[in-house]
């Protein structure tokens, strides 16, 4: 049967919101591309299969300038599905700016070796939280943009927890935790054994080695002053 025949229903539009990570390049460029190699050299996935936006309004490049920064991410395998903050006219039209939009969460994903997780989502329960009835496992991601995540379990290395709100992983947190992905500065995230390999509240982030030795094994909770991921035991 050709398309033709079997759509007559007519053509259906929807709205839907998705989640796209947001990059920001800051002055020196070259220094900025310096630092970003430096974290994704720890993952060889760390930008598989996810959408960027190229945000450089802050930068102000010239064309020149835009298209450099553009061909410098492409090299890294870095999928940038637009470009804010720039002349329209600059962009091929596969790279035209968003028409429109909110401000959210700046979110710095830290996918593991195995590869990209695939997203799953879950109903959600009474006011808008999420319980996880068991271990999220390796190469699974839990995405929540509503509000607060409970894991009952444990969260394996390579799995992700992406909640709008807090995060609470009542078993071991080996994974990666991101909460406040969409502009909740005032997030938490609770572990009962915290040896998770990077977290992150409204895109600041703290990777497994950067954490402090004291808390690596300790129930922990995770908050966010000024710009600064704080890790504190649990009593």
């Amino acid at each position: 049967m050709s398309l033709a025949l079997a759509a007559s229903s007519g053509i259906r539009l929807a709205g839907r919101s998705f989640l796209a990570f947001v990059l920001e390049p800051q002055p020196p460029v070259s220094a900025w591309l310096a630092d970003l190699d430096a974290v994704a050299g720890q993952s060889a996935a760390f930008f598989a299969n996810r959408p960027v936006v190229l945000d450089l309004a802050r930068l102000a490049p010239d064309r020149a300038e835009t298209d450099a920064i553009v061909a410098a991410l492409h090299e890294r395998s870095i999928r940038v599905i637009a470009v804010e903050g720039v002349d329209s006219a600059w962009l091929e039209p596969a790279l035209a700016p968003l028409g429109s939009g909110k401000p959210s969460a700046k979110v710095i994903e830290f996918p593991g070796s195995g590869g990209a997780p695939t997203a799953e989502r879950l109903a959600p329960t009474t006011r808008g939280g999420l319980i996880v009835d068991r271990p999220v496992r390796s190469g699974q991601s839990i995405f929540h943009p509503e509000g607060d995540v409970t894991v009952l379990g444990s969260v394996a290395s390579g799995a992700e927890v992406i909640a709008g709100g807090s995060i609470h992983a009542y078993g071991t947190l080996r994974g990666r935790a991101l909460a406040g992905a969409t502009g909740n500065t005032n997030a938490l995230i609770f572990a009962r054994k915290f040896e998770a390999e990077l977290v992150s509240i409204d895109g600041n982030y703290l990777t497994a080695e950067q954490s402090p030795p004291s808390v690596v094994g300790k129930p922990v909770q995770i908050r966010l002053r000024g710009d600064a991921i704080v890790t504190e035991i649990l009593d």
